[in-house]
């Protein structure tokens, strides 16, 4: 009994060494294969010959990208006013803002007076007939205006063009005006003189540049 357990120990030995000699080189293998695909690094004894890895160069650095052109380009208005003075040489802008500081308050002082001859001057016959309308209402009405243009705060054009051969050019105005309305026996019936209103008007000009006179016409009104 004693020689059969001796041997059945024998033989658990020799096969346990079997087993482990197979098991514990698979095992090494296998951990040299994950060792060789992730912790592994260049210059590292084992590791492959090969060069680190890089990023890619940023597209800042590279030479042959193709870049994007910027236009700088210039609004409607600077195009129109650009457009007006090719067409006509004499037109200047600081010239023309005077003019037009000039007519808006001479328009409006003549509408108020009820002055058709110099209103007719000033405007293109649309505008005109306008006025005129008002004005022979205002008359049948049996009232005046005492209106006062107390100052021009601001003075900026807003749009510009140039269709051959009509410049046209649109100002906004910012002005106080003191405003009264007398009925035929003087009476004040609406507004004071002591208390300016702002007023915005947005008032276009046109002109033929071809025309020997240098006349902007008042073509067109509006509130702004």
């Amino acid at each position: 009994m004693t020689i059969q357990i001796v041997i059945l120990a024998m033989i658990a030995a020799f096969l346990g060494l079997r087993l482990y000699s197979v098991l514990g080189r698979r095992a090494e293998h296998e951990e040299e294969i994950i060792q060789g695909r992730f912790d592994e690094k260049p210059g590292s004894p084992g590791a492959p010959n090969q060069p680190a890895p890089r990023l890619p160069a940023s597209t800042a650095q590279a030479p042959n990208l193709p870049r994007r052109e910027i236009a700088i380009g210039v609004t409607a208005t600077e195009r129109g006013l650009r457009e007006i003075a090719q067409a006509d040489r004499q037109f200047d802008i600081t010239a023309f803002l005077e003019g037009a500081r000039s007519a808006y308050r001479m328009i409006l002082e003549a509408f108020w007076r009820g002055d058709k001859e110099e209103l007719a001057q000033l405007c293109d016959r649309d505008v005109f007939e306008g006025f005129a309308a008002a004005i022979d209402a205002r008359a049948a009405a049996g009232e005046t205006l005492d209106n006062r243009l107390v100052r021009i705060e601001d003075i900026t054009i807003t749009e510009a063009s140039y269709a051959a051969p009509i410049a046209r050019v649109t100002v906004r105005f910012t002005a106080d005006i003191a405003t009264v309305t007398r009925d035929a026996k003087d009476q004040v019936v609406a507004g004071s003189l002591d208390d300016a209103i702002e007023t915005r008007d947005v008032w276009t000009f046109t002109r033929n540049v071809t025309a020997a006179t240098p006349d902007w016409l008042l073509d067109e009104t509006d509130e702004g």
